[in-house]
C-alpha cells in the first residue's frame, strides 16, 4: 500500500491510500479519486517526505482501500444530489425553520416543503410535537 498527499484544483489538501502507484494513476484517469471536501476529481499528488519503515514495523492494518475511496466519493455525490433536489423543490426559510414548520403544521401557513437551520433542541421539540422533519448532512456543492 502507498499513501499519497493529494490536492484538488480548489486547493483542498487530503490524503488517500492506494494499492500502488499504478492503481492511483488508473483511478485518477477515470475520475474515481475525488476531493472529500468539494468532490472535484481534478487531483494531483503533492510533494511528500518518504516514510521508511523500520525493520520491526509493518504496514498499517487499517489502511484505506481504493474501493473505500470510490464508495465515499459515491456517497458524497448522492448527498450533493439530495441537496440539489431539496434546493430545487423546497423554500429556504433559514434560521426560522422551527417557527415556520410549526406554522405549517398548525395550519397558520400554507403547506409546502421547507428547509433551513435549527438547533438540535428545537429539532427534538418539533418531533415531540408530532412534526415530521429530517436532518440532512449539508455537504458543499461541487462548485464550492
Amino acid at each position: 500500500m502507498i499513501r499519497y498527499q493529494l490536492r484538488c484544483d480548489k486547493a483542498h489538501g487530503f490524503e488517500s491510500w492506494f494499492r500502488d502507484s499504478a492503481a492511483y494513476d488508473a483511478l485518477v484517469k477515470v475520475g474515481e479519486v475525488a476531493c472529500p471536501v468539494c468532490g472535484s476529481t481534478k487531483v494531483e499528488k503533492q510533494l511528500m517526505a518518504p516514510a521508511i519503515a523500520k525493520p520491526t514495523e509493518s504496514a498499517p492494518a487499517t489502511a484505506g482501500s481504493d474501493q473505500a475511496m470510490a464508495v465515499a466519493g459515491e456517497q458524497l455525490r448522492q448527498l450533493r444530489e439530495l441537496r440539489r433536489q431539496i434546493e430545487a423543490n423546497a423554500d429556504y426559510v433559514g434560521p426560522a425553520f422551527a417557527e415556520e414548520a410549526r406554522k405549517i403544521h398548525y395550519g397558520e401557513a400554507d403547506p409546502r416543503s421547507i428547509y433551513g437551520e435549527t438547533s438540535g433542541e428545537d429539532a427534538k421539540a418539533l418531533r415531540e410535537e408530532g412534526i415530521d422533519i429530517a436532518v440532512v448532512p449539508w455537504v458543499p456543492t461541487a462548485d464550492n
